[in-house]
């Protein structure tokens, strides 16, 4: 979002029918799916509407004002050559196996980051599909099933599900263009308190600072194997730090005193980019961008949701409650 709200304020710096064909062109690159009309009224109330009263109406505020709830997701999307290379896998499918839902307080002086660990066991909702059907409530499967069997949409209904809070924007960004941002933007630094050997995300780090490229990053993002007890909790804490990261690089690399290099930025980060269809322009997003410009890095928490070994299977985890029923309830 920074980088967009960067390029959108830029962009006109170009002058004439190249400004115009270069917002053109980065407001097309954004892909969207309308998850309002998917879901329908069937669904928690917004903060503002809880605010205000049951009765309020269910127009929602512009992305600038106001409490936020947005689901981010990383998809390990199977389409598409640049995607199989960095271990997509097969055609035909796609996983979440990294989910955020960020809050944004109403003033926009804090915000909260919770990760759900893929590994969490719920109750996955019936979804509606592109075809028209529905898909079968499921008990005891995995959060990021979600996604495999109905897209954005079902992630978004099953995290609604789970939390009992309003989602009232989405974003997803896959393999290949978070790889295309990392490089586009000259890399990311990370320090890892221990050293790092996973066989399966290819990545070999001894403790201490590292300059990651975009690949190596994404390995970073994916690594849970060879980090703490090979849980999904290790990988979640890297990927904490590794948004981090980025957010201080988006911020710091000069991007507005090299033209060229900024388009490149914008365009590796509005291609990688899925949103529901109240941030599916650029004019969206750098509006949410700059209601967080005075956000400062020490005001943005990151925590994960509550959980303990699932009774049932010791490879995965279920809520732990009150916790976690006390922390959603804190976001609504």
């Amino acid at each position: 979002m920074k980088v967009v709200a960067i390029a959108t304020g830029c962009v006109l710096v170009l002058g004439g029918g190249a400004a115009g064909w270069a917002y053109w062109h980065l407001d097309r690159n954004i892909r969207s799916v309308d998850i309002d009309k998917a879901l329908g009224d069937d669904r928690p109330a917004r903060a503002d509407q809880v605010a205000a009263s049951p009765s309020a109406s269910p127009a929602q505020e512009p992305v600038e004002k106001g409490v936020l709830n947005l689901l981010v997701l990383g998809s390990d999307s199977r389409t598409g050559k640049a995607n199989k290379a960095l271990g997509g896998g097969a055609e035909g499918g796609a996983r979440s196996d990294t989910a955020m839902v960020v809050h944004l307080n109403a003033d926009r002086t804090e915000a909260t980051v919770v990760s759900i660990p893929r590994d969490t066991l719920v109750e996955r909702p019936s979804c509606p599909t592109e075809s028209g059907g529905t898909t079968a409530v499921a008990y005891n499967v995995m959060f990021n099933s979600a996604y495999a069997v109905g897209g954005p949409v079902c992630a978004v209904k099953t995290v609604e599900k789970l939390t009992g809070v309003r989602m009232d924007h989405y974003l997803e960004i896959d393999f290949a263009g978070f790889a295309d941002l990392v490089d586009a933007l000259g890399g990311v630094d990370v320090t890892t308190d221990e050293d790092i050997d996973d066989d399966l995300s290819h990545l070999d780090l001894k403790a201490g600072q590292h300059h990651l490229d975009g690949e190596q990053a994404l390995a970073f993002a994916r690594t849970r194997h060879g980090i703490g007890d090979g849980s999904d909790l290790g990988r979640i804490k890297l990927q904490q730090e590794l948004v981090k990261s980025l957010a201080a690089e988006a911020s710091d690399t000069g991007l507005l005193t090299d033209p060229a290099r900024l388009y490149k930025v914008a365009d590796a980060a509005t291609g990688s980019l899925t949103a529901d269809t109240g941030l599916d322009s650029l004019s969206e997003l750098s509006g949410l961008a700059r209601s967080l410009g005075e956000l400062p890095a020490e005001a943005v928490k990151t925590v994960t949701m509550p959980v303990v070994r699932a009774p049932s299977d010791i490879n995965r985890v279920v809520a732990d409650e009150p916790e976690a029923t006390e922390l959603w309830e804190s976001l609504r």
